[in-house]
């Protein structure tokens, strides 16, 4: 069967040093075609009165939020000029607006969430993700 030909035996499954030396940023899913990695914005664990929030809340605040940081864009993000205009609305290391629920989310090893979402998904741009709340 053609299918039995897709598995590979588990004693050819080996770990690759070589990926062990690489950054974590190197480490992450690259993005393809027009698609971007973003980071989440991560609520803060103390509310601006001092009340200690529980990780339930923080985490239900993570995932609706609407503020994340592009961590890597994918070779045609904004190349559609007609559509874009002559400039990409965002560049890698800047905190951008996306829709509440956008993109694709999957964890890392360390429980942190992190998406992939379309680069016509951006809304907008901000310096300082604490500007904006959630609704």
């Amino acid at each position: 069967m053609l299918a039995d030909k897709a598995y590979v035996e588990s004693d050819k499954l080996v770990l690759d040093p070589s990926l062990l030396e690489k950054s974590v940023i190197e480490r992450l899913p690259d993005p393809a075609g027009w698609r971007m990695l973003v980071l989440p914005y991560r609520a803060q664990p103390k509310s601006k009165g001092g009340i200690h929030l529980t990780k339930a809340t923080v985490d239900q605040e993570s995932l609706a939020t609407v503020v994340a940081y592009v961590l890597k864009m994918g070779p045609l993000c904004f190349n559609d000029k007609e559509k874009y205009g002559p400039e990409p609305w965002c560049t890698e290391k800047q905190w951008v607006l996306i829709g509440r629920y956008s993109g694709s989310r999957f964890r890392l090893e360390d429980g942190e969430e992190i998406r992939i979402i379309n680069d016509d998904e951006v809304i907008g741009t901000i310096l300082n993700p604490d500007d904006i709340v959630s609704l």
